[in-house]
C-alpha cells in the first residue's frame, strides 16, 4: 500500500513553491482565520460537521463520534476528487494538512496516495506552521535591510511604493498586507482587515521571499495598522533603516488625498461615524465644521484643514521618536500629482544611485 510522505514543516514550508498544490483540509472558518499562503480549501468537515463530531465526541462517546466522521470525510473526500483533482495528471504533487496534521489531513492524504499521486503530509499541520510563522519573523527580519518612505499624510508614499515595485525594486506594502491606509479613515471600502495571524502569514511570506543582498523600500508606518499591528521583530528592523523623506506641496497632498478617500466624501454618514473617533482630540464643534465643509462641497478645504489641524502637528515628533535615522533622511521631490512625476523619482531611487541602497 503507497502511503503519503510525512514532511517536517521545516523541510516543507521553506520551499512551498515545489508544490503543486497546497491542501487545507481544515473547515471553512479555520481556514478563513488563517492559512497556509496559497492554499486552497478543502474541507473534508465543513463547519456544520466539525461542529457535530465534535459534541458527538464530548457527549456520547469517541467511538460513535468517529463513526460518523469517518462517513463525512469519506463523502467529503470523493466530492473534492470528482470536483476539483479528476483532471490533474500522475506528476501532482500537493501537500496537504489540517489542524495537527492527523486525522483529517492523513485521510485526505492517504486517499490521494492510494491513487497514485505523490502526496506530502505536513508534521504538526497548521500548528507548526504556525509555530514557524513566529519564529522566523525575527531571524527573517533581521537579514533585511529596509529603505524607509517618510512623509506626512497625503505626500504619496503608497503611490511612490507602487511605482518602485513597477520599476522593479523590492517593496514591502505593509497597508496592502493589512487592507489600511492606518489612519482613522484608512479602511478599504471594499475589503475587510484579515487576522492578526493571517497578516502574519502575509508577512512571512513576503520576507522570505526577498533577496537579502537588495534593499527593501517601505512605508513609515506606525506599530498598529488598522486592527492589526506589525510584529516586534520587524517593526525594529524598518525603524532602524535608512530614511527618505517625501516631499509634496500641500496642493498636491489634498489632490492625492481627494483620490483616494472618494468613498468617504460620497457617504458623509460613514465619515461622520470616523470622525467621531477624534471627538476626544479635537471637539465636537471642530468635527461638526469639518462636516459642513464636506456638505457644502468644500472637500479640498475640509482635507487640507484635517492635515493642518490632525495629522500634520505630531508626524514630526513621532518620526523622530521612533526613526532614528529621520534627522539624516534624503529628500524626495514630488512636483504634482502625476503618474510620471512618481514613475521619475522612482526609477532615480531605484536607479543605482550611490546614496540609496
Amino acid at each position: 500500500m503507497k502511503l503519503p510522505r510525512v514532511v517536517p514543516s521545516a523541510e516543507a514550508l521553506p520551499d512551498l513553491d515545489q508544490y503543486s498544490a497546497i491542501i487545507d483540509v481544515r473547515s471553512q472558518a479555520e481556514f478563513a482565520e488563517d492559512h497556509i499562503p496559497g492554499a486552497i480549501n478543502c474541507p473534508v468537515l465543513d463547519n456544520d460537521e466539525r461542529a457535530r463530531v465534535g459534541t458527538l465526541y464530548k457527549q456520547v462517546s469517541p467511538f460513535e463520534a468517529k463513526k460518523v466522521g469517518a462517513a463525512l470525510v469519506a463523502h467529503n473526500i470523493a466530492r473534492h476528487i470528482e470536483t476539483q483533482f479528476l483532471g490533474h495528471p500522475k506528476q501532482w504533487h500537493p501537500l496537504i494538512y489540517c489542524w495537527r496534521g492527523g486525522n483529517r489531513s492523513g485521510a485526505m492524504a492517504l486517499v490521494l496516495s492510494q491513487i497514485g499521486w505523490k502526496a506530502d503530509l505536513v508534521e504538526g499541520g497548521y500548528k507548526a506552521y504556525r509555530r514557524e510563522v513566529i519564529e522566523a519573523m525575527a531571524p527573517l527580519s533581521g537579514r533585511l535591510r529596509f529603505i524607509v518612505l517618510c512623509g506626512p499624510t497625503g505626500s504619496g508614499k503608497t503611490r511612490l511604493l507602487g511605482s518602485l515595485a513597477d520599476a522593479g525594486a523590492q517593496v514591502l506594502d505593509l497597508e496592502e498586507l493589512a487592507a489600511h491606509r492606518g489612519s482613522v479613515l484608512g479602511a478599504h471600502p471594499h475589503a475587510s482587515q484579515p487576522s492578526q495571524k493571517m497578516f502574519e502569514s502575509r508577512l512571512w511570506d513576503a520576507l522570505r521571499r526577498f533577496d537579502p543582498a537588495r534593499p527593501i523600500f517601505v512605508e513609515a508606518e506606525s506599530k498598529r495598522v488598522g486592527r492589526v499591528h506589525v510584529p516586534d521583530p520587524l517593526m525594529e528592523a524598518i525603524r532602524s533603516g535608512q530614511c527618505l523623506r517625501v516631499e509634496t506641496p500641500m496642493p498636491v497632498r489634498v489632490t492625492l488625498l481627494l483620490e483616494e478617500y472618494q468613498h468617504f466624501l460620497a457617504d458623509t454618514t460613514q465619515l461622520a461615524e470616523q470622525l467621531a473617533y477624534l471627538a476626544p482630540l479635537h471637539g465636537n464643534k471642530t468635527i461638526a465644521q469639518w462636516l459642513s465643509l464636506v456638505e457644502a462641497g468644500q472637500a479640498g478645504e475640509f482635507v487640507e484643514a484635517m492635515l493642518r489641524s490632525h495629522y500634520d502637528p505630531t508626524y514630526t515628533r513621532s518620526m523622530t521618536r521612533n526613526f532614528p535615522a529621520y534627522g539624516d533622511a534624503l529628500a524626495v521631490p514630488i512636483a504634482d500629482a502625476g503618474q510620471e512625476t512618481f514613475a521619475a523619482a522612482a526609477q532615480g531611487l531605484h536607479g543605482g544611485r550611490q546614496d540609496i541602497g
